[in-house]
């Protein structure tokens, strides 16, 4: 789980804003940020570039923010990168307290085999789910071992992780399991064939 303890980020607040002046914060290898939520105004914040690069990797990461001597527990909500050089260009984040509930995006890690000649298609890569700020699992772990061929698995039908809860409809497709198309297809033909009558059945039924 993402845990802010391991994620304590020395952060400057930051007067100049535009274009210019964060092009001037990426140059010295920093990343612009903003913090806001709870009703607070914005904070405009200077974060360490290859600090933040690493700890980021991590999706719904939850930081503890030192913001020239005062503590704020921030998590992630968006972060902008440059199409080309996927260097991060802004952060937002958002406030969050110590016990304090936020619905995430959480990704699905599919586990396991389905059984022999069947493949699994995954309709949703993430879960929306209601947990601790403080406590958000890294990911949620679906299980196809031996699933047979039009078998599904349901939103409603994942294990969460302890405390989280599902916000996304528990009707939802995750995943499916089935034949791949061209055994279907050959199926079917083998199928049609063997409907069509020999020429021996055509003259005895004459």
């Amino acid at each position: 789980m993402a845990d802010a303890t391991d994620n304590k980020l020395s952060v400057e607040r930051r007067t100049s804003f535009g274009k210019g002046a964060a092009r001037k914060i990426r140059a010295v290898d920093k990343i612009p940020a903003v913090l806001y939520g709870h009703g607070t105004d914005p904070v405009h914040l200077t974060m360490p570039g290859h600090e933040t690069m690493l700890i980021t990797r991590r999706a719904n990461s939850v930081l503890e923010l030192d913001i020239e001597g005062t503590q704020q527990l921030a998590l992630v909500k968006d972060i902008q990168r440059d199409p080309v050089r996927q260097i991060i260009e802004h952060i937002d984040l958002i406030v969050v307290r110590a016990g304090e509930r936020v619905e995430v995006e959480i990704p699905v890690h599919i586990e396991g085999e389905s059984a022999p000649g069947t493949i699994h298609v995954v309709e949703a890569n993430t879960l929306l789910l209601d947990v601790e700020a403080t406590h958000i699992p890294e990911r949620v772990v679906v299980s196809i071992e031996g699933l047979e061929d039009g078998a599904q698995v349901l939103a409603g039908a994942v294990e969460l992780p302890r405390g989280a809860k599902l916000v996304n409809d528990p009707e939802m497709m995750v995943t499916n399991v089935s034949l791949p198309r061209a055994e279907v297809a050959a199926e079917n033909e083998e199928t049609a064939e063997g409907d069509v009558p020999s020429i021996e059945d055509e003259e005895r039924s004459e």
